[in-house]
């Protein structure tokens, strides 16, 4: 494709909504591959919400997002752990859990991972 062009995360080509109402992801198609926004909502863990959707015992996609608000906890599967903060840059390979830490939710743009998390 050439030429400008305008998306919006207002105005999705997609949306995912996670289990229990506990989030969703909101996409946009790019050239190079989608780009998402996932809002978490407080007490969403990766476990309980995607993992039903998922099928793995872990989350398998890589991800590579900016924080623009609120708190998540990443735990690799072999047990490194990291927490994540507004204006944080996050780069996580497969294999890991995570939850919002706090009563905000947690918001990332994800331009990496986002192509089949969460799809049914």
């Amino acid at each position: 494709m050439t030429g400008l062009r305008k998306m919006s995360m207002d105005a999705p080509e997609e949306l995912r909504p996670f289990e229990q109402d506990s989030g969703q992801v909101e996409l946009v198609n790019l050239a190079s591959g989608p780009v998402g926004r996932a809002t978490f909502r407080p007490g969403w863990q990766w476990s309980k919400h995607i993992k039903p959707i998922a099928g793995t015992d872990s989350c398998q996609a890589s991800h590579m997002g900016y924080v623009l608000s609120g708190q998540m906890t990443i735990r690799m599967d072999d047990g490194e752990e990291a927490e994540f903060r507004t204006g944080d840059v996050m780069i996580c390979p497969p294999g890991h859990d995570a939850w919002v830490v706090g009563d905000e939710p947690c918001v990332v743009i994800d331009w990496q991972g986002v192509s089949d998390y969460a799809k049914k």
